[in-house]
């Protein structure tokens, strides 16, 4: 009786793994680390839509932020800024502008770390010292979290699910923190394979992104109108994960 019973349980264990990771195929929402399961992170959403999201990470960089401001204002346009915890610490003036202009303002963890260098617990510290921050300034509580340098090992996929965080990647990247990237060639990496492409699979769905140079700056108004011209319409990563598979909104 003793060992049946034993054997029921490791087969139920192993029944219940299957039908999670079966799920989580199905759904794309979720992969297995460490014998666990978390949220996969989010690179693009699935939309038959013309719609991107722009974040722009942020640890830096904070003359610059004004000027990209202003850009996004004159396009009617509101992007996502992921920050660290340091930063927005630093510059409580500058987060409350950003979120007075309607950005949406998301975690980036404090230190700017490697993630995967970090064990889960120290992850999470990351995490939460960040959200404490920015609610204390602007009184929102983050609820995405892009690591730092997109690294997406089991710690830090584990730490910020644990804590109730999606973990948000990106599709197309600017490379604006290269030294070589001038504001034509930060330009092209997102407007070459949005027009080229259109509405065509990777493409539609798309998250940017950029961070605080002084390129990104110069780069923006050309992004930002050609991709209106071309018919897409921006959104802040809340606004992005609304769409979902064929292009309608979810409720």
């Amino acid at each position: 009786m003793f060992i049946n019973l034993k054997i029921s349980r490791r087969v139920l264990s192993l029944v219940g793994i299957f039908l999670l990771l079966f799920v989580g195929i199905i759904t794309e929402k979720w992969i297995m680390v460490s014998n666990a399961t978390v949220s996969k992170p989010i690179e693009k959403i699935k939309t038959d839509q013309k719609v991107m999201a722009l974040t722009i990470n942020v640890d830096w960089g904070e003359e610059y932020i004004p000027p990209i401001l202003d850009a996004l204002e004159k396009n009617k346009t509101q992007a996502t800024f992921f920050v660290t915890g340091r930063w927005a610490k630093k510059h409580p003036e500058l987060l409350k502008l950003m979120a007075s202009k309607g950005h949406q303002i998301e975690n980036h963890g404090y230190s700017h770390p490697h993630p995967d260098k970090l064990s889960v617990g120290a992850n999470k510290e990351e995490i939460k010292k960040t959200e404490n921050i920015i609610n204390e300034i602007i009184g929102r509580k983050t609820r995405f979290y892009a690591p730092p340098y997109g690294e997406k090992g089991v710690t830090g996929l584990q730490a910020a699910d644990e804590l109730g965080y999606q973990t948000i990647l990106w599709t197309l990247d600017t490379v604006d923190w290269r030294a070589d990237s001038t504001p034509e060639i930060i330009a092209k990496r997102i407007l070459n394979p949005a027009i080229q492409y259109g509405i065509k699979p990777n493409k539609s769905g798309a998250i940017v992104l950029m961070h605080p140079k002084e390129n990104t700056v110069k780069a923006l108004p050309v992004i930002l109108h050609q991709l209106t011209q071309e018919g897409f319409v921006l959104q802040t990563i809340d606004g992005l994960i609304t769409f979902d598979q064929i292009g309608n909104t979810t409720s």
